[in-house]
């Protein structure tokens, strides 16, 4: 095992103190080497020193604009910051170098998702669905943009998807309730809250839905 390979086993066990000295070696040993300086700032991410961090992922992409993991490792960095304009150049980036990863895909998607550009989001959340089909994460960011850009139809069913991954995932039920409730299907939206808040009582959401939905049906007994 390499290096820099000891230095990542290191990180994961979040033996920081130890990673920094060897990624330090590593560095030293091959200056022009972008990758020591991608692993030192994904090392400096994790101990919120973003700053440096960034200084270090540059350096990669000055010694090779190509290093695609670096310009991923920026992305992530400025989208922690909420510069979400920035990190979603940086995560095209990476893409164009090569980085074809369900993460990429879905980080750039959620750049746009937090800039409330709905549709611009989604052919980069659908292709994170594509490469990692078994995501409820990326299905359901996916259903969001879909709703939230008026594609009714298809969000229900990405939303149905998203329960046959996970049957308890409560906020699906909400948004099938809040669908469902748009299309005045007030029967099945009350039984998508009453299923949200089963899985999640504090679900408050899903409780002020449930009560639109019985204000309808208290309105329709009226008439």
């Amino acid at each position: 095992m390499d290096k820099n390979q000891q230095a990542i086993t290191l990180l994961n066990e979040k033996k920081y103190e130890e990673a920094a000295q060897l990624f330090n070696e590593v560095i030293e040993e091959s200056p022009d080497d972008p990758l020591g300086y991608i692993n030192f700032g994904n090392l400096l991410m994790k101990l919120d020193e973003a700053e440096r961090a960034e200084r270090f992922f540059l350096r990669a992409i000055e010694l090779d604009e190509q290093a695609a993991a670096a310009h991923y490792g920026l992305g992530n960095l400025y989208f922690e910051q909420e510069h979400f304009e920035k990190a979603g150049q940086s995560f095209l980036k990476a893409i164009e170098q090569g980085l074809e990863e369900a993460d990429a895909y879905f980080m750039l998607g959620m750049c746009f998702r937090n800039q409330e550009q709905w549709k611009l989001s989604l052919p980069y959340l659908l292709r994170a669905t594509e490469i990692d089909p078994n995501d409820e994460s990326f299905l359901f960011q996916y259903g969001l943009s879909l709703a939230q850009a008026e594609f009714l139809e298809e969000a229900q069913q990405t939303f149905e998807r998203v329960l046959e991954l996970d049957e308890a995932h409560s906020d699906a039920y909400y948004n099938l309730g809040v669908i469902a409730l748009f299309h005045e299907k007030i029967q099945e939206a009350q039984n998508h809250f009453d299923k949200a808040l089963e899985l999640q009582p504090d679900h408050m959401l899903a409780a002020n839905g449930k009560k639109i939905a019985l204000q309808y049906m208290e309105q329709s007994d009226d008439k």
